[in-house]
């Protein structure tokens, strides 16, 4: 393993729910009462050897002892105790790898504090807009968008009652068939619940209307044929998926009704993807195909952003895809869509970093940009991006643009084919995750200094920013 794995709240999860004592499970593994101790506790990773043992003896998945979570867990962690820096000194690198290793409930919790720590904060400087503007309301913070992108986070982007029941459906009407994915989705509207499917032509129209009673779906003609795809699959999915959709928002318990209806459409969009590109077929295409997501669009008539999000959904148990992350981000450096089955993790506030190539793809429309970056834990990856313009069919009203990214750890990099002309192995770009949490003190794009660090500013000497970090505790 190119890494230590370290396992001891799993481990000790799964011992617990077998009800076997330490030693008992010590000797079901063959290891020695106080080595087993040492991996529950963390003081000691598992080796290669011990990790089948445990696979064999509690007959489980190598996934089960996967730290992805652990990763995003730890990403989440770190700037939200840089974020509170100013209430104490933040824990190191090591600790928050250990709470989120030793204690994740724990560190969920103080997550959850500290989501309801910004919600409060953002309310205030609110008031005090109101206030001093004499206005009467202001917009509060979008804590639904915020649970529902925790949801989806941690889930690894992954629904498997959903995947597994759109990949059946779409075994019934699209593999084999000779019509069009968007045909396939009509015939089935029609013949599974009796819906009629109307393509409207009128300027600033909805993407999707559906009338219950009369039982017609409006779509917006003017809309590129793949988007057109998707909005029907997504109402088939709403139509067909009803049960599994209410029973993923019953296990989400989520705080407000509104995060409850985000959910809902989220996960009408995952199965709606999930349809178009069904799970097996989708995967073996992929590899096949070494992930040109040009290629996949074609074979499966779909977008290049519904190929790249697919791509980055490919996390089922026991039948995995290379991880991907993704990213969609607009001119503002908003990033409206983000998930990470990789060690890199994004910002939960502020934007991007400036030196990832996504940014540049606004500046080259329609090319595809390739690079290999660094990030400042010394992790490599490949990188895709390419920008994307959604028309509205309407010279009056505004086309919607956005840069799409794409990229895996530069271990995978050879099963895809982005990779081709790269020197995988000689300087990358030296990207961060976000300024306020970035600890490189010599990156000359830097926007503004990092929130854990205090500032020298010298006055006889001036670099690219006016200012010298200090490092902790000097």
């Amino acid at each position: 393993m190119a890494e230590k794995l370290f396992v001891g709240a799993r481990l000790r999860r799964l011992r617990g729910s077998r009800g076997w004592t330490l030693e008992g499970c010590a000797s079901r593994l063959g290891l020695s009462p106080s080595y087993l101790s040492q991996i529950e506790t963390n003081q000691r990773p598992v080796t290669a050897r011990v990790l089948i043992a445990l696979t064999q003896v509690f007959q489980v998945d190598a996934g089960a002892f996967d730290v992805g979570d652990e990763g995003r867990l730890a990403a989440d962690l770190r700037e939200a105790t840089v974020d509170a820096a100013a209430y104490g000194d933040p824990p190191s690198a090591v600790e928050i790898k250990q709470a989120a290793s030793a204690t994740p409930a724990l560190a969920r919790q103080f997550l959850a504090l500290h989501r309801a720590f910004r919600r409060l904060d953002e309310r205030f400087k609110a008031m005090d807009e109101t206030v001093s503007l004499d206005e009467t309301a202001v917009a509060s913070a979008s804590l639904p968008y915020e649970e529902v992108r925790d949801f989806f986070h941690y889930k690894d982007n992954y629904v498997d009652a959903l995947d597994t029941a759109a990949e059946s459906l779409a075994s019934l009407i699209l593999v084999g068939k000779s019509q069009t994915p968007e045909a396939a989705m009509i015939q089935a509207l029609l013949a599974l619940h009796a819906v009629t499917v109307v393509r409207t032509s009128d300027p600033g129209a909805a993407l999707r209307r559906f009338d219950p009673l009369t039982r017609r779906l409006y779509v917006d003609g003017a809309q590129p044929t793949p988007t057109r795809t998707f909005q029907l699959a997504h109402q088939l999915a709403l139509l067909e998926f009803r049960e599994p959709i209410e029973q993923e928002l019953e296990r989400a318990r989520f705080r407000s009704p509104a995060a409850r209806d985000v959910c809902r459409i989220g996960l009408a969009n995952y199965a709606a993807g999930a349809l178009i590109l069904p799970y097996r077929a989708f995967l073996e295409a992929a590899a096949e195909m070494r992930h040109d997501v040009e290629r996949l669009q074609v074979r499966f008539g779909a977008s290049f952003e519904q190929v790249c999000h697919r791509l980055s959904c490919l996390q089922r148990p026991g039948l995995k895809g290379v991880p991907f992350y993704f990213v969609r981000i607009d001119m503002a450096g908003n990033i409206t869509k983000r998930h990470s089955a990789t060690r890199l993790q994004f910002a939960r506030f502020g934007g991007a970093c400036p030196l990832w190539n996504v940014h540049e793809a606004f500046g080259r429309p329609g090319d595809i940009l390739t690079q290999v970056a660094e990030t400042p834990d010394t992790a490599r990856y490949l990188c895709m991006a390419r920008s994307e313009v959604k028309r509205s069919g309407d010279y009056l009203t505004p086309d919607r643009r956005y840069a799409l990214g794409l990229g895996c750890e530069i271990q995978h990099a050879g099963a895809v084919v982005y990779a081709a002309g790269l020197d995988l192995e000689g300087p990358a770009a030296r990207i961060g995750i976000s300024c306020r949490i970035c600890e490189r003190d010599d990156c000359p794009q830097r926007a503004f200094p990092p929130l854990d660090r205090a500032l020298r500013v010298p006055l006889n000497n001036r670099r690219t920013v006016p200012y010298d970090l200090v490092e902790p505790g000097a």
